[in-house]
Order: structure tokens, then sequence, then C-alpha cells
């Protein structure tokens, strides 16, 4: 997989997608770059106003979809609402939020970062024709998934802790998609990526107005532009990449640079573990694997 300044992301046309989390940051680029290469875009927002201001500047076939990724309600209302799809991005995401719970009464991390996705995902899969790409971070390193504390009543809550087990969630989900995709002889694939350190406004909901100032600016100084952090996720989604590839920025600490393969933790490799987080999640969203 070269590094050497891929942006060149191929025609489109004739294809559909849908992108989580699409008003703004990672997400807004990735529809706005998907669109402009030819492709039909389902912008899935939390807030139809801000879908609709961000929408009005980008060219092309683009739509709207009503979408709370931590609401299973709205999850399936939004998964009955669409048709045929070539290729879902899961890239809608929260970091460091204080503690709280969804209207399932899941951690709030938990419920928009991965079960949200999960629970979509697998509604969805009979109407894929290509693939599923799954938006994680190099924070997932710093996590762990307590299957017996998934809720954080056990442990003293921690913001960044519950973030970055959230995103390792999603790293063992997007292994364990695609062993069972080829289990069954499904010519789907499930890829990951993660946009490294990238000025996006994820912080705006911490609660913390240190946390957001420094999540909105400092970052800039150190961070990559949004258009930049989304190649990963372009990458993962339009190229010819086996199942289970994860991408990342090439340059050291995957905090920065161009899209290439990247590692991931011990734990994010445990089939054993994964199959475990599988079958809660299962039971958590209602939503079993469609075959």
């Amino acid at each position: 997989m070269s590094t050497r300044h891929w942006r060149e992301v191929p025609r489109q046309d004739g294809r559909r997608f849908v992108v989580t989390g699409a008003s703004g940051g990672i997400g807004l680029e990735t529809a706005k770059v998907l669109a402009d290469r030819g492709a039909s875009v389902v912008m899935a927002v939390r807030s139809l106003e801000r879908g609709r201001a961000a929408a009005s500047a980008l060219h092309g076939d683009v739509e709207l979809g009503l979408l709370d990724v931590a609401d299973l309600a709205s999850v399936r209302a939004f998964a009955d609402t669409v048709g045929e799809v070539d290729v879902l991005i899961n890239n809608a995401g929260a970091l460091a939020l204080p503690r709280d719970t969804s209207p399932d009464g899941v951690e709030l991390h938990l419920a928009t970062n991965h079960l949200g996705h999960f629970a979509l995902t697998n509604l969805l899969l009979p109407r894929l024709t290509d693939r599923v790409v799954i938006v994680g971070s190099p924070s997932h390193r710093h996590g762990h998934v307590d299957l017996d504390d998934l809720a954080w009543t056990r442990r003293r809550y921690r913001p960044y802790s519950a973030y970055a087990a959230s995103k390792l969630a999603n790293l063992m989900f997007l292994a364990e998609l695609q062993r069972r995709l080829t289990a069954v002889g499904s010519t789907l694939r499930a890829t990951g990526a993660h946009p490294g350190s990238t000025a996006t406004g994820i912080t705006g909901s911490t609660g913390s107005r240190v946390k957001t100032f420094v999540g909105k600016y400092g970052i800039k100084l150190v961070g990559m532009p949004a258009w930049q952090g989304a190649l990963p996720t372009l990458y993962a989604a339009t190229m010819d990449v086996p199942g289970n590839t994860y991408v990342g920025p090439h340059r050291l600490g995957e905090m920065n640079g161009w899209p290439t393969g990247v590692g991931r933790s011990q734990e994010a490799l445990d089939p054993d573990a994964a199959k475990a987080l599988w079958l809660e999640s299962e039971r958590l969203s209602g939503v079993r694997f469609p075959w």
C-alpha cells in the first residue's frame, strides 16, 4: 500500500454510499469527496438543520437521512428507509463525554461509537454490495473492553478511557465481522481506518470549555486538516484492499501523513474477545448477524 501522498480517489459513478456523522469533520469531508467523484451519497446526520447547511456546500447526488447512532430506535428507523447501498461508512463518533447513557441505557461512548454502528451494519448487510468501513482511532491502544462492566458501574468513570474502550470495540467488531462474512462465503468485506490527529469538532460535547477550546484550536497547531484526515477512510472505502485491512496515516505514531496499512493492539486482535463482544452487542442491540 503506497504512502506517497495518495489523494486520487477513483471515480465512483453508479455507486451509493452511506456516511454516518456526515454534517461535519471527517464525515463531511468524506461525503464531499465521494460526491465530487460521482457517487450517490446519503449523509446520515443527527440534526437535519446542520445536515442541510453542510449539504448545501456539496455538489452532486446528495441526500440526507436522519440518524442518531446512539439511539437504537433511530438506527432501525433509518435502516428502514435505506435501499441498496454499495458502501456503508461508520464514521459518527463522540469523544470524552461526561458520564451519560443512551436512550437504551448503554454508556454513551459505547452506544455512539460502537453499538449503534453494530446494529446499523447488521441491519443493512443484506442490502450492501461491496463493503463496510469502520472508523477507529489510535486511542484504541489505550482501551480495554470489560464485558463485565461495560456500563462503568464498578470502575471509576474516566471519559477518555471510556472513549478508548469504545474505539477498541470498533476494531474488535471489524475483525469479527470479516470473520463471519468469510465463514458464510460472502463477497462483502469489512475494512477500517483512522484519521490520526485531525482538526475536527469532536471535542465539542465534552462539557468542558477547556477541552473544547484545546480540541478546537490546539489541535490545529499539530493536527492535519479534515480533508487530509479523511483520506484513510476514503482509501479504505474505495481502493481494492482485502477485508480486515486497517488504514491510517503513515508517519511515526500514526498521527499524520498519508494512507497506509497500520497495526493494532493485541486485544484488538484477540478472536475470542471479539466473539464475546459480538454476542454481548447482539444482546444489547437486539440485532443479529443476518446469515
